[in-house]
């Protein structure tokens, strides 16, 4: 199995490293990428649902991003330690009718030895918002470093 670096334990640079390549993965919106840093046997709870294993998971993500159009995410590390990181988050997205959310959350996760997340908890709360509300805006994909973050943005 190779190894998913940065490893636990993690250090201040590393948790921010771990966080930004999520977002940049989860930015992606391909399940294939995404469920790559996920232990074979990863156990998550994400709202009510409660996939576990990279199939589950991978399935998840492909019904998330089929409903959630123009999906844009930013992730902010909170705190860490040897092995587990907690991150809040924010993004932004529109549903079939046009309706747009801004989806706040946080997240708890834990690290095997070789850097893979074993574990993913999700607490999220969505908010609609309108068009012109919107703060997150950069072509689709990966955000550009020099947009703000959400402490910048006052989120």
């Amino acid at each position: 199995m190779e190894k998913k670096l940065p490893l636990p334990p993690f250090n201040p640079e590393t948790a921010a490293k771990k966080v930004r390549m999520a977002e940049d993965a989860w930015n992606s919106r391909d399940p294939d990428r995404v469920v790559q840093v996920y232990t074979e046997d990863t156990v998550w709870r994400n709202r009510a649902e409660f996939p576990e294993g990279r199939e589950q998971v991978h399935q998840f993500l492909q019904r998330k991003w089929a409903r959630e159009s123009e999906y844009r995410l930013i992730k902010e590390l909170w705190s860490f330690t040897e092995n587990r990181i907690a991150v809040r988050f924010a993004y932004e997205w529109h549903d079939d009718s046009g309706q747009w959310f801004r989806s706040y959350g946080n997240e708890n996760w834990e690290f095997n030895e070789s850097g893979y997340m074993q574990r993913r908890f999700a607490s999220i709360n969505d908010l609609p918002i309108k068009e012109t509300e919107r703060k997150f805006h950069w072509p689709l994909g990966r955000r550009p470093d020099d947009h703000p973050g959400l402490s910048e943005l006052g989120l």
